[in-house]
């Protein structure tokens, strides 16, 4: 709880933000906290197979990723109540833009949150939906990973954090939506957006230039 309430406050002022950010990103961060044995995880890197998953939908729908092979897949783990979210979501309409661009180019666009229950953002489904529809967010669709399972599989670390997969299903871009790591919505107009760069490159039959780069947001509130 300590840690929720952290980001919460801190994350809230664009001046202490960048510092808090880039402290938690240090390699030495998860030293200081307790340790958790389910924090280890194996298929966080581009280049390697997307390890496969079956999750349940808000709307109670099943979905397996193995079974998008042959599709684009973005994966983005998201938290409706971290400032960072809120930066792409409620105060830019940056994220709920690149989804609308390409599911509407057939890329499938998965939105997982592996809050634990009663942890920062764990709405449940209808309060999901209220808040995708106030901030026009549109996935093609929107899990609760409660138990953390997926979460650790791919080894999320922040909210927001991104993984593509290509059409064979290997992981070819892992890291943060963006280059500037804050918490100002006045940022993105100047960072390089890692999504749609990987994208043009997918797009253009060419390697992903920049296949893995650092998250940065809210800790995973697992």
């Amino acid at each position: 709880m300590l840690w929720d309430f952290l980001d919460m406050i801190v994350l809230s002022f664009p001046s202490l933000a960048h510092e808090y950010i880039r402290q938690k990103s240090s390699p030495d961060h998860g030293a200081r906290r307790r340790a958790d044995p389910r924090r280890a995880s194996h298929g966080g890197r581009s280049g390697q197979p997307a390890p496969d998953f079956t999750l349940t939908d808000i709307d109670g729908h099943t979905h397996t990723l193995s079974s998008y092979k042959g599709k684009l897949v973005v994966l983005e783990w998201v938290n409706p109540e971290c400032p960072i979210v809120q930066k792409h979501y409620n105060k830019s309409g940056n994220i709920p833009g690149l989804q609308k661009t390409y599911t509407a180019q057939g890329v499938v666009w998965l939105s997982i949150n592996s809050a634990a229950p009663g942890k920062q953002g764990d709405f449940d489904p209808a309060q999901v939906k209220a808040w995708m529809q106030k901030v026009g967010a549109a996935p093609t669709a929107y899990f609760r990973d409660q138990t953390g399972a997926v979460g650790h599989l791919y080894g999320a670390k922040t909210t927001p954090h991104i993984f593509i997969i290509n059409l064979e299903g290997t992981l070819v871009y892992a890291g943060g939506i963006d280059s500037i790591a804050s918490s100002d919505p006045a940022d993105i107009a100047r960072a390089t957006n890692y999504v749609t760069a990987a994208m043009a490159d997918l797009a253009a039959g060419r390697p992903v230039a920049m296949s893995n780069t650092k998250p940065y947001g809210c800790s995973v509130k697992y």
